[in-house]
């Protein structure tokens, strides 16, 4: 059955699924990409997720490409997300990057692009130190060419988002960050939503999703027999349980899967309702643990956290 999935209204007047189809990977081959895309779409997901870092864009619009032509979706019907990478900050950079994410991805325009960090690189993998106000003048370009329908962020904090809002012509729609029962960020959820900045989940499904070694110990959410009480009451696993608890916060997800089963299964998620109780329960997973603390980062000048 193909989900219909609801859509929350960005400042810049355009509609973005709640639901997105994440397509990072350490390692996948093009196929994997390609395919997934294709089952995503099938299973009624209209919100795809990428950036010229994953390497995958290719592979991605192909995806795309080949529902479109086998009339399964319209382009118009499709929310696409890219995003800018560090070593283009620069704004000369910013509209020759999102042209070559285009070319790969064989599409006229982005309905998203993102700045995927605030911190910038350069050639030797240093700290370039541009700041983002020049990198946004350049997003606030692609809009202006049409390239983009709309411009937003990722990975920024309180500081520098509300920095960024005070400076920019056009205003960023979004922020992407890691949200999810272990690392609930509430503060900066709030302040997101207090400046009309839509808040959107990566890695939501934290220590879930996780199973490299440093994390033993830390998945109790895993195991923990409430929330297996939670996901048994309602049909669903813990999965769903948690990215319910996100959509109940408002919070826009895009859940990450190369296998067909749970990428249908992590769109079936409006047909229950989580208690405040039970809300409570998921939120009471937190231990402020990042999956991706991008620690290359952390002694440039911008990092975020």
């Amino acid at each position: 059955m193909v989900q219909k999935v609801p859509k929350v209204k960005l400042s810049s007047g355009h509609e973005m699924p709640i639901v997105g189809l994440g397509t990072y990977a350490r390692k996948a081959d093009p196929a994997q990409y390609r395919q997934g895309v294709e089952w995503g779409i099938e299973a009624g997901y209209r919100h795809i997720d990428t950036a010229s870092s994953y390497n995958n864009e290719v592979y991605v619009g192909e995806g795309i490409n080949n529902k479109i032509k086998d009339g399964t979706v319209t382009r118009d019907q499709l929310f696409v997300t890219t995003k800018l990478w560090n070593n283009c900050h620069a704004e000369s950079d910013v509209v020759p990057s999102l042209k070559d994410s285009l070319a790969r991805l064989k599409l006229d325009y982005v309905d998203l692009y993102l700045v995927h960090w605030p911190v910038s690189v350069n050639a030797n993998g240093g700290d370039a130190d541009i700041d983002y106000l020049e990198t946004w003048r350049g997003m606030e370009e692609a809009v202006k060419l049409g390239l983009a329908k709309s411009i937003g962020v990722s990975n920024f904090n309180e500081q520098q988002l509300e920095r960024l809002i005070k400076a920019a012509n056009i205003k960023p729609v979004c922020n992407q960050f890691e949200i999810n029962p272990t690392l609930t960020q509430h503060k900066l959820v709030d302040f997101c939503k207090k400046l009309s900045v839509v808040p959107v989940a990566y890695t939501p499904l934290g220590l879930i999703s996780e199973a490299r070694p440093e994390f033993n110990g830390l998945d109790a959410i895993k195991t923990d027999a409430r929330l297996g009480d939670i996901a048994q009451k309602y049909g669903k696993t813990r999965a769903q349980i948690a990215l319910k608890y996100l959509l109940q916060r408002d919070i826009v997800v895009v859940p990450k899967s190369f296998t067909k089963s749970r990428i249908a299964e992590n769109l079936e998620l409006f047909d229950f309702e989580l208690t405040q109780d039970e809300m409570t329960i998921v939120d009471g997973f937190n231990i402020n643990h990042r999956c991706v603390p991008a620690n290359a980062f952390s002694s440039f000048k911008n990092y975020p956290f």
